[in-house]
């Protein structure tokens, strides 16, 4: 069966309008996650310097100072827990 030009041209109006909201998605998507990138890249940036000049013992790189915190913090989380019982 032969589709009308009115089914045909509807179909095409449809692809338009597809296609005009994904290239818009994707430059709204794209913008927001260098917006992202650019925001935590800063944020751990300075967090890193923060540790850096504060937290590190002597010899102790930001990684190892990081993970030694992050255990001391679970150390004290459970202390809690076990506390609170």
């Amino acid at each position: 069966m032969a589709k009308s030009k009115l089914v045909e041209a509807n179909e095409k109006i449809a692809e338009n309008v597809v296609g005009g909201y994904k290239k818009i998605e994707e430059g709204v998507v794209g913008g927001y996650k260098k917006i992202e990138e650019g925001a935590v890249g800063g944020f751990n940036k300075i967090a890193d310097k923060f540790v850096d000049s504060f937290l590190t013992r002597e010899g102790e790189s930001v990684e190892e100072a990081k993970a030694r915190l992050a255990a001391e913090q679970k150390a004290r989380e459970e202390a809690g827990r076990k506390a609170g019982r």
